[in-house]
């Protein structure tokens, strides 16, 4: 595990999302390293990291198309409100092919998907074999909206943890790497955000007066997130808490955490199951 992953990863009952404050930079470089302008130096990073994702994803595809794996990896964002997710996804992903990425976000289940299991919806969009997924929002939300809002009784809920478990150890087994990316802002940044979307008319498509109905919710979102981030973190699938306040920090730990995922999988371009060599030779005495 990286330096980055150790200090981020959620350790089972014992993260509490009060001690982790949402403008720390943990595991940055010292400033020797970055110079007096770390966003500049961010940006310079996630670029650079950007090139390594899309040569991983370029490889796993590979990999994937001719039979030899059936590795997938799925970026998985949750985030209170003005949280960043887009963002992050824009920078994140800056440099991988669309081709072999696909991102959803999930918003209130349709009336079909209210007919199923509360995954359902969620293995239909899991990313096939060789390719990137990017979930914005995800199940995450039937323990975190529906529990806040008490769409349904505690004891559904609650079951809920468990069968999140058992799924994502299960898509695990077969071959999918999830990073889960809790972003986690502070109630102030959140309200600078938002006053910055009623302030610059190209940005109030972004907002919606029902975040404040949400937001006098905050408390009891923390305490759903809290609940789901210790109970759902496992060795199979575990959960990152990654300060976001700063938003070229936040670019920087998600990039690093992906990179690092991938890193672990090390894609490797199939072997021909042809003559290199004699296939040349061939083109070269064709007209």
């Amino acid at each position: 595990m990286s330096d980055l992953r150790e200090l981020l990863t959620v350790r089972p009952g014992n993260a509490r999302l009060a001690d982790i404050d949402p403008r720390s930079t943990p595991g940055l470089p010292g400033k020797q390293a970055i110079g007096d302008d770390p966003k500049r130096w961010s940006q310079a990073q996630v670029a650079t990291i950007s090139e390594q994702l899309n040569a991983y994803q370029e490889r796993l595809f590979a990999s994937a198309k001719e039979g030899a794996t059936n590795r997938r990896v799925l970026l998985l964002l949750q985030a209170m409100d003005c949280g960043g997710k887009d963002g992050t996804v824009r920078n994140v992903t800056q440099g991988m092919s669309p081709a072999g990425m696909k991102a959803v976000s999930f918003g209130p289940p349709d009336e079909e998907e209210r007919r199923h299991d509360f995954l359902w919806r969620i293995s239909r969009a899991l990313p096939p074999a060789g390719h990137v997924g990017v979930f914005n929002r995800s199940h995450y939300e039937d323990v975190l909206v529906v529990r806040v809002h008490n769409l349904v009784d505690e004891g559904e809920w609650s079951r809920r943890y468990d069968q999140i478990n058992a799924f994502e150890a299960e898509q695990a087994a077969a071959g999918l790497t999830i990073v889960k990316v809790m972003l986690h802002i502070s109630k102030a940044e959140q309200k600078k955000r938002l006053l910055a979307r009623l302030d610059d008319p190209s940005k109030h498509w972004k907002y919606n007066p029902g975040d404040l109905a949400e937001r006098a919710r905050w408390d009891d979102y923390q305490r759903a997130y809290e609940d789901a981030v210790n109970r759902c973190s496992t060795a199979a699938a575990p959960w990152y808490v990654v300060p976001a306040d700063r938003k070229w920090y936040r670019n920087w730990a998600v990039a690093t955490l992906l990179r690092d995922a991938f890193a672990d999988i090390d894609p490797q371009y199939p072997a021909p199951d042809f003559d290199v060599a004699a296939e040349r030779a061939r083109l070269l005495a064709a007209d």
